[in-house]
Formats: structure tokens, C-alpha cells, sequence
């Protein structure tokens, strides 16, 4: 029997969920699946996944399902997912992001929806609201996972560290690690001269949202410290977001500083730097940190969240504590030593394509629906030949 898959997320937004939703949407088995994707709207200063990079991905768009809260939108949402439920009868409903999570499952128990899954792309729980807010967060999400068949964390520090806040029991979850393919990027020179960066100065890089919990203050401090040491280095930041035009305002890097705002192809971004660097206070499992190691560049990073599940430490690149002199460090280190680069980009290329690839995801996430589904009866148990 096909197995009904509804899929929520607040919204399609440049990044690893949305990249990981499209994924799945493309790869599930068609066969097996009947999956269909309910998104809100992106935001203002956010671009729209599904129409720079996915318009063959099929959506149902849910106006009132986006980002901010607003308690008028959200029950009109609420109310508008229970109706998709009721007419669409899934057998499960998997939710993305925090506030689709909540809304998602809340509806979901409402049409008696059988099955409910949640994956945590990252966690509220620190570098977000006040500590009076996460507690607030950390109750409602430990009331969600009493109401979820199985809970999906990105890495195992996640998992982990949602698991410390009582959030779940152990056996709820299935760690299933962002997969995705980058695109064959262009040569160094050709990359360089499409962004308009010079040929030969060393280029470090950001790929992100310009946000705060991405910390692009501490990246333009790093970048600072770095000139310093390396006069002719060249920075770009390829991403948008609220704090995008005070950075473009008060940068001080008198014309080192590149903003490329949002890019379909940023493998050329990749192609053109020399170290990708990472700031962020918190963390998933970064998308851009793994489409870098497939391009084969070198990393610079904060130790947070399950960064370390995807940079190795010393050996596809650097990690070290959320501190700009530290981070300048080792950012100083790299674009000194070509030899050092060049091995880390090349076992990070062998790491990053053999353990996130997007077929990878897939696979796991079929496994994960069957699991379900025998346990439910719906589908038999494999036999000993199948599941070799």
C-alpha cells in the first residue's frame, strides 16, 4: 500500500530544512510514497527556496503558516491543517521547524492523524529568546514529544542536548544527518572573476542568514583581526537577512568586504574561497558547512551544536569556541599554509560527498516511514533476504 506522507514546514526559506524538505520530496520512492509538502510564506528579507532552486518541487501553500507568531495567523493555520489532514487522510504527518512542529502536531492529534514525526533541524534552546522564553519553549516542546511517534534530531550533539532538556525519551529518536549533492562548481579563476573578487588575494567566505544567532558581528570582528595579519585578504558574504544593511553600513574593511545577498549558485561561492568560516552561537547540522567540504574548501568554526559531526577537527578543518581572536587564529593559520588548505579540502571533499550525500537521506528516511509502518501493521515485516 502507498503510505500518505504530509510534510509541514513554516516556511521554504534558503537553507538546510528547506534544502533537506526538497530532497526527500524529489528522492522518496514514488511507488511507496504518496508525500505532499504544506509551507508557509517566507519572510521579507528571506529569498524562497522553491522558487530560486526547487520550482520542481510541489507545494500546497498555508499564508498563515510562517515564521512570526502571531496568535490570530496561528489559529487560522491550525485550523486550515486539521481541513488538509481531514481531506487528505495521512497515515503520517512530519513536521519541520519549530513552530510548524507545534502547530503541525497539535492539528495532527486533531484529525487523528495515526502517526506523527518531528525533526529538529537545530533547537530553541540557547541564543534565541529570554531564559524566562526558552523555559517556556522547553515545556511546550517536552509536551509535544509525549503526542510524537519518533523524533528526528540532525546530529547526535543535538539529540543529545535535547534529550538533557527532558525533551523526549532516548528511544523516540532516529539521528538522520542532512544529505545534499552540490553542483560541480566552476574553476577558481572563473569563480573569482563572476563575483568580482581579485585572482590571487586569499578569500574567506560566509554562507548563511545574516541574522543574530549567526553571529555575522563576530565575522565582520574576524575579518578585522585577520587584515591585519593578512593585509590583501578578501571577505564575501553570500546570504541576507535583518541585520543585512547595518552590516553593509558599518563593515570597516574599506572594500575587502563583499556582499553577494542570496545566490542559486553557490558552489561558486565555494569555488571562489579559500576558507569558509563559521560564527554561528548556535548550530544543527550547518548544510553550508557540508556543501563546503564538498567543493573541497576548508573550514573554520564554532564548536557548537553538531558542527563537529561534520567538520573533524585537524583534519577537514578547524574548530574552537564562539571567539572572534580564536576564530582569527586559525583563519590566519590556514590562509598561510596552501599545503595544510589544500589536505583539509581534500579529505573533507572524501568525507563530506561519501557521508552527506542526498540519496543517503533518503535511503534513511524511507527506513525510518517503514519502520513506522510495520510497527503499525500497515506494511509487512521485511523478510531476512529483504533487509540485507
Amino acid at each position: 500500500m502507498h503510505l500518505r506522507i504530509m510534510r509541514v514546514i513554516a516556511r521554504m526559506n534558503i537553507g538546510g530544512p528547506a534544502l533537506q524538505v526538497s530532497a526527500l520530496m524529489r528522492g522518496l520512492d514514488t511507488e511507496r510514497f504518496d508525500h505532499r509538502l504544506f509551507a508557509g510564506s517566507v519572510g521579507p528579507d528571506e529569498a524562497d527556496y522553491l522558487e530560486t532552486s526547487a520550482t520542481d518541487v510541489a507545494v500546497t501553500r498555508m499564508p498563515f503558516l510562517g515564521r512570526a507568531v502571531r496568535p490570530a495567523d496561528d489559529v487560522r493555520a491550525l485550523r486550515e491543517l486539521v481541513a488538509a489532514m481531514r481531506h487528505f487522510r495521512p497515515h503520517i504527518v512530519h513536521t519541520h521547524t519549530a513552530k510548524a512542529g507545534a502547530l503541525g502536531r497539535v492539528a495532527a492529534v486533531a484529525a487523528r492523524v495515526p502517526a506523527r514525526v518531528h525533526t529538529f533541524h537545530g533547537h530553541l534552546l540557547h541564543g534565541y529568546f529570554s531564559p524566562r522564553k526558552t523555559r517556556l519553549v522547553v515545556h511546550a516542546e517536552r509536551g509535544l514529544a509525549r503526542g510524537t511517534d519518533r523524533l528526528v534530531a540532525v546530529g547526535a550533539k543535538v539529540r543529545d542536548e535535547l534529550l538533557a532538556a527532558g525533551i523526549g525519551r532516548t528511544q523516540q529518536y532516529a539521528v538522520v544527518p542532512p544529505g545534499t549533492v552540490l553542483p560541480a562548481p566552476p574553476e577558481r579563476s572563473e569563480a573569482r572573476r563572476m563575483l568580482g573578487l581579485p585572482e590571487d588575494a586569499p578569500v574567506v567566505a560566509y554562507v548563511g542568514r545574516v541574522t543574530q544567532i549567526k553571529r555575522p558581528d563576530r565575522f565582520l570582528a574576524v575579518a578585522q583581526e585577520v587584515r591585519r595579519a593578512v593585509p590583501g585578504a578578501h571577505f564575501v558574504m553570500c546570504g541576507e537577512g535583518d541585520l543585512g544593511t547595518a552590516l553593509r553600513q558599518h563593515s570597516g574593511l574599506d572594500g575587502a568586504l563583499h556582499h553577494l545577498g542570496w545566490r542559486t549558485d553557490v558552489e561558486t561561492v565555494y569555488a571562489a574561497a579559500d576558507v569558509v568560516l563559521l560564527t554561528s552561537d548556535n548550530e544543527g547540522m550547518p548544510v553550508s558547512l557540508i556543501e563546503a567540504g564538498q567543493a573541497g574548501v576548508p573550514v573554520v568554526a564554532t564548536d557548537v551544536g553538531s558542527v563537529a559531526e561534520v567538520v573533524r577537527d585537524g583534519e577537514t578543518g578547524l574548530l574552537c569556541a564562539p571567539d572572534a581572536p580564536e576564530l582569527a587564529h586559525h583563519t590566519v593559520r590556514l590562509l598561510g599554509d596552501p599545503h595544510l588548505r589544500r589536505h583539509m579540502g581534500e579529505r573533507a571533499r572524501s568525507w563530506s560527498t561519501s557521508r552527506f550525500g542526498a540519496q543517503r537521506l533518503v535511503d534513511d528516511t524511507h527506513r525510518l516511514y517503514a519502520s513506522i509502518a510495520v510497527a503499525r501493521g500497515w506494511w509487512p515485516a521485511p523478510t531476512e533476504s529483504q533487509s540485507k
